[in-house]
């Protein structure tokens, strides 16, 4: 266990301010083919620089943190940190990302006997999201939070059929104290929050949460498109960060996807064809 919660990070009002200016900045902007560009190389040159600062600071865990959602010391002491607040008491419902530094979230939140979501990998699947039911699950929770264990004590399910999700955990590479963040790469967390949203599955009361190790909050302000979502809470293994309310997308922004996106994604493709009267 861990000590006492210390106090949440206080956020500056004028930074409160410039932060809400930003996001009318965000949502105006036109994007082209070079400005898309380079955000992108503007966001990897930040992934490269947060898994230098993490392997440099010894932070990094097995096997590496180059190229993912690093995983890093401490995160069982920021996932028992989360499980003391008061939205995490509250949440009945969570859906949380299959990478290896939110593993002791989803354990803890079977051993609480919360119904977990994981989404699977890439969305591939015609039922993209794997229901674990904790009062189905043997053996130990963290071994059924694994991704095999998940495979195996989980049942798949379309999104027509899940719950709606009180929390979100989401990993990510870095994020700055308005709650934005930087994901690895592959833009997935933010097409699985967009379907869930145009599904009713997230709403205005939902909860968006990240566990990250102190390195990867940046004072700075992170590089957004129109697609990226902020999180609420910033957790690391000695602090909780509330960051102001809030952005996100209002569901799927189809020209920011391309055919192939599009078509990779059986429930992004079958939405599609909805909308095209298909």
């Amino acid at each position: 266990m861990t000590g006492m919660l210390t106090s949440p990070k206080l956020i500056d009002p004028l930074q409160i301010a410039l932060g809400m200016h930003e996001l009318c900045l965000v949502e105006a902007v036109v994007e082209t083919p070079e400005s898309t560009r380079r955000m992108s190389d503007a966001k990897q040159a930040i992934r490269e620089r947060v898994w230098e600062l993490l392997q440099a600071a010894g932070a990094a865990r097995f096997p590496g943190a180059r190229g993912r959602i690093p995983n890093f010391r401490g995160a069982e002491a920021a996932a028992e940190r989360l499980a003391g607040l008061e939205e995490w008491h509250r949440a009945g419902v969570l859906k949380a990302n299959p990478d290896a530094p939110q593993l002791p979230v989803r354990a803890r939140a079977l051993a609480d006997s919360k119904l977990l979501y994981m989404a699977v990998p890439r969305l591939r699947e015609a039922k993209p999201f794997i229901l674990l039911d904790p009062s189905s699950v043997r053996g130990s929770p963290r071994a059924a939070a694994s991704i095999p264990g998940a495979g195996q004590h989980g049942r798949s399910v379309s999104i027509s059929r899940m719950r709606r999700v009180d929390l979100v955990v989401c990993g990510s590479v870095a994020v700055d104290p308005l709650g934005a963040r930087i994901g690895k790469g592959g833009g997935y967390s933010d097409l699985e929050l967009a379907l869930l949203t145009e599904a009713g599955v997230l709403d205005e009361r939902t909860v968006i949460a990240t566990t990250v190790h102190p390195v990867q909050i940046l004072d700075e302000r992170l590089p957004e498109t129109g697609h990226d979502f902020r999180v609420d809470l910033i957790i690391t293994p000695d602090e909780v960060v509330r960051a102001p309310r809030r952005r996100r997308p209002p569901g799927i922004i189809w020209k920011d996807l391309d055919d192939a996106k599009i078509a990779e994604i059986p429930a992004l493709a079958r939405l599609h064809s909805k909308r095209q009267g298909g």
